[in-house]
Formats: structure tokens, sequence, C-alpha cells
């Protein structure tokens, strides 16, 4: 029965990287395979565009408080499954809206009742799993996140090309559907308890002053290193593309950049066991922050993939290692409710982002000053998370364990 339980969770940890692929991949920055097209189809501005994923981000931001902590008294699987149903009926519904607010609404309730239904319980699963060694695990389901967020704009690139952007709309909810349910009802509650932060800190270490002290600097990094990471997500099609590259060979290189988080991810996790989560996460973050400005500098589409290649592997860590630090400084009762709560703050930064690369974009006419912008962020992002590496051993401190 132990061996048994054992290899199960590798059932919920890959079950659980398919959902974050299909559902996160088209919350989050699915939309930028939308953002030219729809502005060629309905002459809308790209800022107004733009705050379509901005509503949809905002949506998951907000419903994650809820979620998450629903998820915590109620368990992963009626709560990812409730968040199934509505994401990809709300992918279907937006197959037929032509009015700007329309859009903003439906996407608000995909994000709201849907996505954020979906991520905080089901990385508090995935670490739920795992009492030890859950750096690498969460690294494999952040994996397959990455592998969406690649895949589902690259994808629709071809279905906008076939059926319009109405098409690939509906297409979409349809594959939702189809997968997500299924997937869902694999997840289970874990068969032993996980009461502790970690296991290398004691009972004293877990003081709710200490623990609230941690989620509370992690909520203000977030935003940052979110909003840093969304520009390139949500604005490197439009950005290829406005250097008279096609749109399928701009999804290619988000595909890219997407594909190589993959291992990315799964080594900033395994990373992140060795030397503590707070370290990955600041090396991934400084990774993301210094490269980040220099795709205004790129002009043809071989130097794209090869740019994109080497800020996708690192960018990849970023995610994984802030979700890693939760999983290591909050205890099981509290960890998704504090998923829920940590991610409503990067939610609202990729938001942010999102928006601001297509208003400033709209304001100057290019994109340097919303790369700029990205790049302003990581560095604050660095400077806040660094407080936490300041933190003393004092009773009742909680510090990042290697």
């Amino acid at each position: 029965m132990a061996n048994q339980q054992a290899a199960y969770r590798w059932v919920i940890v890959f079950a659980c990287a398919l959902i974050l692929a299909i559902a996160m991949g088209s919350i989050v920055n699915g939309l930028s395979a939308f953002i030219v097209p729809m502005q060629d189809q309905f002459g809308w501005p790209r800022g107004s565009i733009a705050f379509i994923n901005f509503s949809g981000i905002s949506g998951l931001a907000l419903g994650g408080l809820i979620f998450g902590r629903l998820a915590d008294s109620i368990g992963a699987r009626p709560v990812v499954l409730f968040g199934a149903i509505i994401l990809g009926t709300s992918y279907l519904l937006a197959s037929f809206i032509t009015v700007l607010w329309q859009y903003y609404l439906v996407f608000f309730i995909a994000g709201f009742f849907g996505a954020a239904a979906i991520f905080a319980p089901v990385i508090a699963a995935v670490g739920n799993w795992f009492a030890a060694g859950a750096g690498m695990a969460i690294g494999i389901a952040t994996a397959g996140q990455a592998l969406g967020q690649g895949a589902v704009p690259f994808i629709s690139s071809f279905l906008i090309v076939r059926f319009g952007a109405s098409g690939a709309f509906a297409a979409t909810g349809i594959f939702m559907l189809l997968t997500l349910i299924p997937l869902a009802l694999l997840l289970r509650q874990p068969p032993f308890p996980d009461n502790t932060a970690n296991s290398t800190h004691s009972a004293d270490d877990t003081s709710t002053k200490s623990v609230n002290t941690v989620i509370a600097t992690l909520c203000v990094a977030i935003i940052l290193c979110c909003t840093c990471m969304s520009v390139p997500l949500m604005h490197l099609m439009p950005l290829i593309q406005d250097r008279g590259i096609a749109a399928t060979d701009a999804g290619g290189v988000m595909f890219t950049m997407l594909l190589v988080a993959i291992p990315g991810r799964l080594l900033f996790g395994i990373l992140a066991d060795k030397i503590g989560a707070l370290p990955a996460y600041m090396t991934a973050t400084a990774w993301m922050t210094v490269m980040v400005f220099g795709f205004t500098f790129v002009e043809t589409i071989d130097t794209f993939y090869l740019y994109a290649v080497f800020y996708g592997f690192g960018y990849a860590g970023v995610m994984t290692g802030v979700l890693i630090t939760i999983k290591v400084m909050v205890p099981a009762s509290r960890r998704a409710f504090a998923f829920g709560l940590i991610s409503m703050f990067g939610w609202f930064g990729h938001a942010i982002g999102g928006y601001l690369g297509g208003a400033l974009y709209d304001f100057s006419g290019g994109h340097t000053m919303a790369y700029g912008t990205a790049a302003a962020a990581g560095i604050l992002n660095l400077i806040v998370v660094s407080t936490l590496l300041k933190k003393d051993t004092q009773p009742g401190t909680l510090v990042p364990a290697a």
C-alpha cells in the first residue's frame, strides 16, 4: 500500500503539470497570439486588447484568494473540477463575442471562477504529496505550465489563420472541457499529514508572526517579478511581428522560449533542493532582469530564436523558486491559502505588465519603454527579496533552508 501511495504521487505531479499547461497556458499569455489579428479585425488599440488579458488575470488573482482557502477545506479535486468547467465554457462563449467590454467580462469570469480554482489548489496538491524533495516535483508541475505558455500561443497562431479568432477561441474551449475534466478527477488528498513548514524547522520556527512576515514580503516581491516577466510573455510576439516577421514564426519563437523553460523549471527546482528556495529564486530573477531589455535590440528571426533560448532557461526558474519558497516556509494547514494570496499579487503583476506593454506601445509607438519598465521591476524585486535573506535566526523567525 505504501508503495502504491508513493507511486501515485507522481500521477498527481504529471496530472497537475498537464492541467497547468492547458489552463495557465491559455489564461496567462494565450491571448498574445490574438493581439495583432484582433487589431486588424476590429481596429482596436493594442492597449485595449491587452486589457482583455488584464481582466482575465485580475479575475485569476482575486479568485485565487477564495479558492485557495476552499481547497484547504474540501480538497483540490472538486475545486479544480469546477474551475475546469468554467474555464472551458468561458472560452466557448468568447467565440461569439464582437464587443470589447464583453471580452473583458467573460475573461474576468474565466479567471475568477476558472483559472483561480485551478492554480493554487493544483500547486498546493503537489506540495502536500511531498513531505521532502518538493522542489523537483513542483519544478515538473510548473514545467507543464511553461510548456502550455509556449504551446498555446503557438497553436493558436495556426488556429487563427485557419478559423479566425472566434474559431480559435471555440476550439480552445472544447479542448479544455475534453482534457481538464478527466485530469481533475485524478486528483486525491495525500494519505499522510504534513503539518510542518519544512523538515529542517522546529515548531518554534513556524510562529504566526514570522509566517505572516514571509507571506507579506513575498506578496510585494512577486508583483514586481511578474510585472517584469509578463511584458515579453504578452508582447514578444507583437514585437517580432513589428519586425516584419510572420505570426507563425513569431509563435515559434515563443514556443521555443517556453519549451526551453521546461528543463529550466525542472533544474531550478532541483537547485532549490540543493542551495535553498530563495537563493534559487533570486538567481532566476537576476537572470531574467539582466536579459529582458535585450529583446528590443534583436532584429532577425534567427537571433530571436537564439536569444529566446538563453532567456527562457533562466526566466523559467522564477515561478518555480517562489512556489518552492512558499512550500518551504508555510505550514500545510495554510499552504493553499498562501499560494492563493501570494499568487494574487503575482497575477496582478502579470496583468499590470501585460497591459503596460500595450499601453506604452500606444503611447510611444515602440517597445523600448515597456521592456525598460520590465527591467526596472525586476531590479526592485531583487531588492525586496534580499530582505528575507537578511532575517536573523532568533526564535520565531524563518530562514530559507538549504
